[in-house]
């Protein structure tokens, strides 16, 4: 692994070890627990609270991805 690509998941690590970090995710689970399909009136709104809780999944799943992916390049 070069050095760039090194330091990137260096900082990423950092990023997701900070209690800034923790309390983000803590933040994104008590919005998804509000994203709900009742009360929704339109096909845009489904569409859109979809969306929602697509991103939010990503950023919740993100450290466990960069760190299959880090291990992946470290045993490669």
């Amino acid at each position: 692994m070069d050095q760039e690509l090194q330091k990137y998941y260096e900082n990423r690590f950092g990023m997701m070890g900070s209690d800034g970090w923790n309390q983000f995710l803590e933040d994104l689970e008590a919005i998804k627990n509000t994203i709900t399909i009742e009360g929704l009136s339109s096909a845009e709104q489904l569409w859109f609270a979809k969306g929602q809780l697509d991103i939010i999944g990503w950023v919740l799943s993100l450290k466990d991805a960069s760190e299959k992916a880090y291990e992946d390049l470290t045993n490669a």
